[in-house]
């Protein structure tokens, strides 16, 4: 049934549809018809899922914080799994990562070369490494999803100059959220700060909305042109996950399926936040 001025709003506000979404709506319905890619309704969040958002997103902050006094050299990856798996159960979450698609562990750590979706065993941490780790708490129905880099002792400079460089990289992608800017406008961003020192963005995987889901609508590429992808609007929520290479964005996947690496060996970081688009810029969930 098509909406009236007076009908109650299809996002569930209980608002009037005159007083909450019909502007958004015409101003979509003008920029499908130039041709964008607008976003369907069903990925636009309430108010309450935001909030519920944010609650798990705060927790799984809450697990890398405490990581930072856990993670050292000559810890295994095998215990930080323990650790995050038992953190996440003990505040009444669960991680989304544990038998996702066949995924065998609580969490990703991802070290040196491997640039995602590494899994925890007996390696052991040493001087010098540089790691990922990405957790996501599902808590009351709700997925929180967020990673960062750790510098384990006393690593590089171009280690370290990549750790830096990437993490700029997720800031000025984040910095492109707003309404009405789309998609592509993240990724242009994020390569063209990358290219300036040299290093590769990794084409094969990107962020993605998440909240009610682990992965939802849309894929946001970290690279490529602005003007170009769906459309950002308020209450949208995804990630911005860049993940930097020092050398070619070239990856391949490793026996067990998961464990993806950079095709030349070069070493490769990645940051990751949950993203709110707001009236007015952006929100991070996960900070």
């Amino acid at each position: 049934m098509k909406l009236t001025r007076n009908s109650l709003c299809w996002c569930g506000s209980g608002n009037k549809y005159k007083k909450c979404h019909l502007e958004m709506d015409l101003r979509l319905e003008e920029m499908e018809n130039q041709g964008c890619i607008v976003p369907p309704r069903n990925i636009i969040k309430s108010e309450r899922q935001v909030a519920g958002i944010r609650r798990s997103c705060q927790l799984s902050k809450e697990i890398l914080d405490k990581l930072e006094n856990i993670i050292t050299p000559g810890i295994t990856t095998e215990a930080i799994n323990t650790w995050v798996h038992e953190y996440t159960l003990a505040h009444g979450a669960y991680p989304a990562q544990l038998n996702y698609n066949g995924y065998p562990k609580s969490v990703c750590v991802s070290l040196n070369e491997v640039i995602c979706h590494g899994i925890p065993g007996a390696r052991v941490l040493k001087d010098g490494d540089i790691m990922n780790v990405d957790v996501t708490c599902i808590l009351d129905g709700y997925y929180g999803d967020t990673s960062r880099m750790y510098i384990i002792g006393d690593a590089s400079d171009e280690a370290r100059r990549l750790v830096e460089v990437a993490r700029e990289c997720m800031y000025l992608g984040i910095e492109q959220v707003r309404p009405y800017n789309r998609v592509g406008d993240i990724g242009f961003a994020i390569e063209r700060h990358a290219r300036q020192f040299g290093y590769s963005v990794v084409q094969d995987f990107g962020g993605h909305g998440v909240g009610v889901e682990f992965h939802e609508e849309p894929f946001v590429q970290h690279y490529g042109e602005k003007d170009c992808g769906m459309v950002l609007v308020p209450n949208m929520v995804f990630t911005v996950e860049p993940m930097i290479n020092a050398g070619t964005y070239k990856c391949r996947v490793l026996d067990d399926n998961w464990t993806t690496v950079t095709r030349d060996g070069s070493l490769s970081a990645q940051w990751e936040h949950t993203v709110r688009v707001t009236e007015t810029g952006f929100e991070i969930l996960s900070a």
